[in-house]
């Protein structure tokens, strides 16, 4: 289907490698600086385009940042090719951000029944925490986390 001069899909996306980030991660300018151990660090630099009409960061691209260095952190820990999604997700917003670089670090614990709880905090260029989120991601039936032995 075309809106637009737009194709609406289905699309076929083809990663760089398994850590690395994804069309519309791309857009928005995000930096996966770190990814290991269940742990993250991304960036991404708050330009013209991801602002909303006061001027400031959009809670929106934010929250993409904290979702992607989550999905990250999942990555480090995960086959490559494995399938997982977020199913949950909470964002708590601390401060506005009106310029420079954000950076999340991230950092994942398994759960239960295929679940993984992700952690990250957002912070600016000072350093000041501007959102917390965590979020909660299913995996898919036929994944097995490397830190864990088949059967677990």
């Amino acid at each position: 289907m075309k809106t637009d001069g737009f194709y609406t899909g289905p699309h076929q996306v083809t990663l760089d490698r398994w850590i690395s980030c994804a069309p519309f991660e791309k857009l928005l300018g995000l930096d996966i600086v770190e990814a290991k151990d269940g742990r993250s660090y991304l960036t991404m630099p708050f330009v013209y385009q991801l602002a909303q009409g006061q001027g400031m960061a959009h809670g929106g691209a934010i929250v993409t940042l904290a979702d992607t260095a989550v999905a990250m952190a999942i990555k480090s820990l995960l086959p490559p090719g494995s399938r997982f999604g977020t199913i949950s997700l909470n964002a708590e917003f601390l401060g506005p951000v009106t310029q420079g670089v954000l950076t999340a670090r991230a950092e994942v614990t398994p759960v239960e029944n295929r679940q993984v709880q992700g952690y990250a905090e957002v912070t600016d260029d000072d350093g000041s925490p501007v959102m917390r989120f965590s979020a909660v991601f299913k995996l898919g039936r036929e994944v097995t986390l490397l830190t864990q032995t088949a059967g677990e």
